[in-house]
Parts: structure tokens; sequence; C-alpha cells
């Protein structure tokens, strides 16, 4: 299942809407992605599975803050 290493999200339930206002179910995947991430602390890439937004903030905040907003220790994954 995809899911993200850090922040766990993964796909949700939604529906299909027709014009007639019919509704069926379906599924909202979430945009995952795997990247090797550099981790200074750590002195050596991880590969992750990340959600485009999570790349985004990690882009802009950093891996280690990032990771630590969410209680994630990067030590073990």
């Amino acid at each position: 299942m995809a899911k993200s290493d850090i922040t766990g999200k993964r796909k949700m339930s939604a529906q299909n809407v027709s014009h007639s206002n019919i509704k069926t179910k379906r599924w909202q995947h979430a945009n995952i992605q795997s990247r090797r991430v550099w981790v200074p602390e750590l002195g050596r890439f991880v590969t992750l599975n990340l959600t485009t937004r999570d790349i985004r903030t990690i882009d802009k905040i950093g891996i280690s803050t990032y990771a630590k907003r969410y209680g994630v220790k990067l030590t073990r994954i």
C-alpha cells in the first residue's frame, strides 16, 4: 500500500457524482514519490516514500525539522 513514511498519508475514500447526482464510491490516491533525501545528522542518504507536499516542505524547512514535527526518527527508516 502506498503511504508516506513521515506523515502516514494514504488513499482516501471519495465519491464520483454524476450529472443526475448519483454518487458512486471511488479512491483518491495520494501522490506518493520515492525520493533519496540527504540527512546531515546521519551523513548519508535515506530513501523515503513521500507525498509531493512532503517534498516541498522538506525543501523549505529541512528533513530533520519536518521529521521532528511528526515524531519520526530517521534512524529507524
